[in-house]
């Protein structure tokens, strides 16, 4: 007997029929019991989309990308027929030491225990192209490696073989001179630029939205991206050599389709540009990097990955290149928006999740962050638990033996395709206002940015959007973790005689004349050989920065959009309390005056003590009163400058007018607040003697910062 005959013959059928979507909302409305449906089970986004509460087969039906299969048609499903099955996503761990020697160390061990792409940060000057001999010291080595000589590449790529290892290096305004010392190094390591693989990150417009100018302009930065491409083209095709990054609109606070039609429109300006100086797209675009950050939700940020690769390879299609030429690398990253200095272990499941999501997505490259990576620059302990959850995705969870195991989801794919629209969208705003340049010169992205950002912190300083440990189910005990003693100060003295030797042991003639060539020369693949040849004379990167940036134009400065995690505001309070416990005033102490019998109140008792415990107050809400008179007993006592009565409504109506009176009269100068919502009774209740009320309604940061404000533990007016 065949199945489908034996689940006839029981009857299964007709026992239970198919459910129908309409009856499941009628039997939703039923219970909303005149609520609307739209409000309450419908759940807006950022996106400008609203989440559904059930998805159907229905939804599906006018998304033409759903047959498509994977490697096919604009590879919403990923590039490859096989996924993961052919090639696993690079494990792209960050990496940051201050010199050389150290990180090459650091390389070296990461290797060893599974890291295939070296994704390398130079510090702030290498990566605007001048050397540590500068006397900015307090740039020198960090946040990234100084490196600035063919000496220092050598240290720092000691042992690596770099034909056997992906290499993405972080490079800035000064991507053509460090690309041709790494090529230089490759080349004299034994290893030809023909098996390198990776990505030089050279983003122009990244720059300019994050710093809000280039130096050198924008016009040198593309003749460095064209020199590259062309060496590229002709020495090193499997290596990408441009970004285009939505980490500074994300970081920024930006919604994810912001961040990804921002994306999109500067690696459509990137394959523009590189046209205009007689490189065709079909050659440009498998060199352009696309990375992205990935935030907390979860199906939003899976829809916007797999957006990602659908719209860019749209674009690439209307620029005219074939299906077969066609391909998109997709870089992820967990995000700092979301993260955390106090209780900054719960950002382990936090990265965790986020990973999920991108390699869900159909990511080809991922660092997950290091917990403690917003505080100071990771140990090896906090780099093995993020480097670990690499393996614990692809082989404890197996999700490299299934090609794309999110494709065919009713809710995966209709949110792909809101995103989609939604960010194309966006891209044609942009395109509107005459590219991605001029839409930063005219402040669009960032008036994008500002707004969603605002919009953010609303809805968590009203605790309507969550960060466990920050402004709900805070742990009072947890403090920041402790950071790296570095002396950057000594670091950069000692930086800069080594740069000064490595300097004067070069050929001062023969190093003159590389560089006229390397000046001289037109933006070609021979180029940036040339500046091998300077860099193997003796060149050091600010006289190779200076040889290779070509053209300066004055770029006009526009507002950048500036890096803020969400929880920045809420640490501000905890801090503000912790300095003043430092200080010998102690922490400003809140007494909790829990009235009657705690079986009747304790949710709201508990969910009273959270509300101030996130503001970084001390709470005495361990003892149940029994009547008013113990309770202003314990004022008395306690001589607190804030209490809070907590109890149930009940008892409100039968204590709270005497009792407020007494506390008042036993502490004149008590801030005296109330658990709930007073509703027709506040008047009354504020000529009792209550200041204020808190309850799900109100602000919960204002409230905080307003009472902090009053107690002299902290300034200034709160963040809008």
């Amino acid at each position: 007997m065949e199945k489908h005959e034996m689940v006839d013959s029981l009857g299964l059928a007709e026992s239970f029929p198919a459910p129908a979507a309409d009856r499941w909302r009628k039997e939703a409305e039923a219970l909303l019991k005149g609520a609307p449906f739209e409000k309450v089970l419908m759940t807006p986004t950022h996106e400008g989309f609203a989440l559904k509460p059930l998805y159907t087969r229905s939804d599906l039906e006018a998304l033409p990308q759903t047959a498509e299969l994977p490697g096919t048609g604009l590879r919403t499903r990923g590039d490859s027929a096989a996924g993961y099955h052919r090639r696993v996503w690079r494990i792209s761990q960050e990496l940051f030491e201050p010199t050389p020697s150290a990180l090459n160390k650091v390389l070296l061990h990461e290797m060893g225990r599974g890291q295939d792409e070296l994704n390398i940060w130079f510090d702030a000057l290498t990566r605007e192209g001048r050397g540590p001999a500068s006397g900015v010291h307090s740039s020198t080595g960090r946040c990234g490696v100084s490196a600035a000589t063919a000496e220092d590449f050598a240290v720092l790529f000691k042992d690596v073989r770099l034909g056997a290892v992906s290499v993405f290096l972080r490079v800035g305004a000064a991507a053509a001179a460090l690309g041709a010392l790494f090529f230089r190094q490759a080349r004299t390591s034994g290893c030809e630029p023909e098996s390198l693989r990776g990505c030089i990150d050279l983003d122009p417009l990244g720059l300019l939205a994050g710093q809000g100018g280039v130096a050198c302009g924008l016009s040198s930065l593309y003749d460095q991206m064209e020199a590259l491409m062309r060496f590229g083209l002709k020495r090193a095709p499997c290596m990408q050599m441009a970004n285009a990054s939505g980490n500074v609109y994300h970081d920024g606070g930006a919604s994810s389709v912001q961040e990804l039609g921002c994306v999109l429109a500067s690696a459509l300006a990137y394959l523009r540009e590189m046209e205009l100086r007689g490189l065709e797209p079909a050659v440009v675009a498998p060199r352009i990097r696309l990375s992205l950050s990935v935030g907390s939700p979860f199906f939003i940020e899976i829809a916007k990955l797999r957006a990602a690769r659908m719209l860019w390879n749209r674009i690439q299609e209307i620029a005219g290149i074939p299906e077969d030429g066609r391909s998109c690398h997709l870089h992820a990253r967990t995000g700092l928006w979301n993260k955390t200095r106090f209780d900054a272990h719960t950002s382990m499941l936090r990265v965790t999740s986020e990973a999920f999501s991108a390699v869900l997505g159909g990511c080809d490259s991922l660092h997950i962050g290091a917990f403690d990576e917003v505080v100071r620059e990771p140990d090896a302990f906090s780099r093995r638990i993020a480097r670990n959850i690499h393996p614990i995705l692809s082989e404890e969870c197996e999700l490299t033996k299934v090609i794309d195991p999110v494709g065919g989801s009713w809710a995966v794919e209709s949110l792909t395709d809101e995103m989609a629209r939604k960010a194309w969208e966006h891209l044609q705003a942009i395109e509107a206002a005459g590219g991605m340049a001029s839409a930063l010169e005219k402040g669009i992205p960032q008036g994008w940015v500002k707004g969603t950002r605002a919009a953010r912190h609303r809805d968590f300083h009203r605790r309507r959007d969550v960060l466990v440990g920050i402004n709900q189910y805070p742990d009072a005990s947890a403090g920041v973790p402790e950071p790296r003693v570095i002396d950057y100060a000594a670091f950069a003295k000692e930086r800069a005689r080594e740069f000064g030797a490595d300097s004067a042991r070069a050929e001062a003639g023969a190093k003159a004349g590389a560089l006229d060539a390397v000046a001289k020369a037109a933006n070609s693949a021979g180029r940036i050989e040339l500046a091998e040849a300077a860099a193997g004379a003796g060149a050091t990167l600010p006289e190779l920065h200076v040889a290779l940036r070509g053209r300066r134009d004055a770029t006009p400065p526009i507002e950048p959009i500036p890096f803020r995690r969400l929880a920045e505001d809420y640490e501000a309070l905890r801090l503000a309390a912790l300095a003043a416990a430092e200080s010998g005033a102690g922490r400003p102490r809140i007494l909790q005056l829990n009235i009657g019998p705690s079986r009747r109140y304790r949710l709201r008792a508990d969910w009273t003590a959270s509300f101030f415990l996130v503001g970084g107050f001390e709470m005495l809400a361990e003892e149940d009163f029994e009547d008013t008179a113990a309770a202003v007993v314990a004022v008395r006592e306690a001589a607190p400058p804030v209490a809070v009565i907590t109890s149930d409504d009940e008892t409100y109506a039968a204590v709270l007018p005497g009792l407020a009176k007494a506390v008042k009269e036993a502490a004149p100068d008590i801030v005296l607040l109330l658990a709930g919502n007073p509703g027709e009774n506040e008047a009354a209740w504020r000529a009792a003697g209550v200041d204020d009320f808190v309850h799900v309604r109100v602000n919960n940061y204002e409230v905080n910062h307003g009472l902090l404000a009053r107690l002299g533990v902290i300034n200034g007016a709160p963040e809008a």
